[in-house]
């Protein structure tokens, strides 16, 4: 692969948070590469530094040792390039779900009717364009993850992150949002890399990477299920 084959790639990357006693290591040394096309899953426990490696991937947190670079992304990690659903709410609150959903189309310096076509194209896709005129305090949580799903998509990334995509949705709808983030990565030429806990949704990506402890594995994985829960540790 050439170098604009590779989307982003982490070298020795490491984040900690916190000093001295109190510190925790959420990523330990990970070198990894995300290329055009690859389908990418990245399984393991919560708290295993899956989302922290993701934040790093879209350069919203800084490594505290080591680099992330994005040499096939001509602008570097702006909301054009890199589309991000997050595991938490993200929603900004003053604005209805298609202000939210065309955001990035905004940011990025598109005129205002076309990013709200473009918005709304994109809230079809996860069936949510009823939602439009709604304030993200009206949505539930299942609604607000298919929005932030549409407004990932919406200025038609090289590279989406998802966080959980699935987290929050019962198994139809997170099978459909699974469909659509496939699909429109296809269409687009992007890479996609999700986080998950679901082995089914794991299975559907092309590669399956692990995080345990904040140690990234990325030779191949065989299908992933979670851990069994032991007699007296509760099922997640």
């Amino acid at each position: 692969m050439t170098s604009p084959d590779i989307l982003v790639g982490c070298h020795g990357v490491a984040r900690t948070y916190g000093v001295g006693a109190a510190a925790v290591v959420a990523v330990h040394g990970a070198t990894c590469e995300v290329r055009s096309g690859d389908r990418i899953a990245i399984t393991g426990p919560s708290g295993s530094g899956k989302s922290t490696l993701l934040h790093l991937m879209a350069a919203l947190e800084e490594p505290t040792t080591g680099r992330v670079t994005w040499p096939g992304l001509a602008r570097g990690p702006v909301p054009d390039q890199v589309g991000v659903v997050f595991q938490g709410p993200s929603l900004i609150p003053a604005l209805d779900v298609v202000e939210n959903t065309a955001l990035p189309l905004v940011l990025a310096g598109h005129r205002e009717e076309p990013a709200r076509r473009r918005a709304l194209d994109c809230l079809a896709l996860v069936i949510a364009t009823g939602l439009a005129d709604k304030l993200p305090e009206e949505l539930s949580g299942g609604q607000a993850q298919r929005v932030a799903v549409a407004r990932a998509l919406a200025a038609a990334p090289r590279l989406i992150l998802a966080d959980e995509p699935t987290g929050q949705l019962d198994r139809a709808t997170g099978r459909h949002v699974v469909d659509v983030l496939l699909a429109t990565a296809d269409t687009l030429g992007a890479a996609l890399v999700l986080t998950t806990h679901d082995p089914t949704v794991a299975r559907r990506l092309t590669l399956q990477w692990s995080m345990d402890n904040g140690r990234l594995r990325t030779e191949p994985q065989p299908p992933w299920e979670p851990a069994a829960a032991g007699p007296h540790e509760a099922t997640p």
